[in-house]
């Protein structure tokens, strides 16, 4: 970070706003050039307020040299970091589907759904047990009954389970049953609830929020991991865009700006970017073009009567017909399907 003073500042305003940058544990080197003086500070310049800073009143501007995330940072970690979710590998040519219905609406349905996506190559199961809905009398999911659901449909076929949480509450048993942690589009900037996440020992998968640029998504993984738990995928899953022909807008150029930014592995929802089932396969191709690590799948065993999202799950026939052709591209794009 660089603090540029006012051309008026007196070397004495100059001391004193390098100590308190000091107090702050960071190192400040002093630069007098013409007509003004340059504060450079070295550190973790994260927890400061640029803001705040340019209420000094002898301070012109403030500018970043480097960007505020850290621990989520390619420049800090230039290899990639590779997340395991109960053995199952995500990130760095390990290529990992994640597949099932969009809400759990009963055992029969869940495990007859994990049974086929099992058999097709998928190597997480998914499904939503709490379902945070933009309508309050939509159907807001089965809660912890839905969740011991997902958990028999695991005990049926050894798949590791990924399944979203909404509250902070539900953080106890989520760390002690789910083997990745899905946080929504809608709560990637819930900040308490990501702080509450850093502290468990599961592994995230954190969602990129409806307006999100970037940077936020990032910030959002920084919250996570700078609490202790650095095992964070990153899923794009689609914008809200002018286009009102989809539901949202899938950001191709998503994955290979994130795989510059940061190490973490980003994986991509092509149900939710598009809305419709005939979508999904064209952006589940596309997304493993622009190298994404893995996609997470909408699957239902009758999608025409589904609670939730029916329009945009495949049938497991057509999950299978698309994992077949999934292959060729993953592999061409140096990469394997793990499960």
């Amino acid at each position: 970070m660089v603090v540029i003073m006012k051309p008026r500042a007196s070397q004495n305003d100059v001391r004193k706003l390098a100590a308190y940058f000091e107090a702050r544990n960071l190192k400040v080197g002093i630069t007098v050039g013409m007509g003004c003086t340059i504060l450079g500070l070295v550190g973790d310049t994260t927890a400061l307020d640029i803001g705040k800073i340019q209420q000094f009143d002898t301070v012109e501007r403030v500018t970043r040299i480097s960007e505020p995330y850290k621990k989520a940072n390619r420049k800090f970690h230039p290899e990639d970091t590779v997340v395991d979710v109960s053995g199952v590998k995500v990130g760095h040519g390990n290529f990992t589907v994640m597949a099932g219905p969009c809400s759990v609406e009963s055992e029969e349905q869940i495990v007859s759904v994990a049974r086929s996506v099992q058999a097709a190559g998928a190597g997480i199961l998914r499904g939503g047990a709490f379902k945070p809905r933009t309508s309050p009398y939509s159907f807001q999911g089965m809660g912890i009954p839905g969740l011991n659901l997902m958990l028999e449909a695991k005990a049926e076929t050894g798949l590791p389970i990924v399944t979203e949480l909404v509250s902070p509450h539900y953080c106890e048993i989520f760390n002690e049953k789910v083997d990745l942690v899905q946080i929504g589009a809608r709560n990637m900037q819930n900040f308490e609830l990501l702080k509450e996440v850093g502290k468990m020992s599961k592994p995230v998968l954190l969602k990129r929020g409806l307006c999100a640029t970037y940077e936020e998504w990032i910030m959002s993984a920084e919250y996570i991991m700078s609490q202790g738990n650095e095992n964070v995928i990153l899923c794009e899953r689609g914008i809200r865009t002018t286009e009102t022909y989809t539901r949202n807008t899938l950001d191709v150029s998503a994955i290979p700006c994130i795989k510059r930014m940061s190490h973490l592995p980003i994986v991509v929802d092509p149900s939710h970017s598009g809305g419709y089932r005939y979508l999904v396969e064209p952006l589940a191709l596309a997304a493993i073009a622009a190298g994404a690590d893995g996609l997470i799948i909408e699957v239902h065993n009758d999608p025409d009567h589904a609670k939730c999202d029916g329009q945009q799950s495949l049938t497991p026939g057509q999950f299978d017909t698309l994992m077949g052709k999934m292959g060729k591209f993953v592999e061409l794009m140096g990469k394997t399907i793990v499960r």
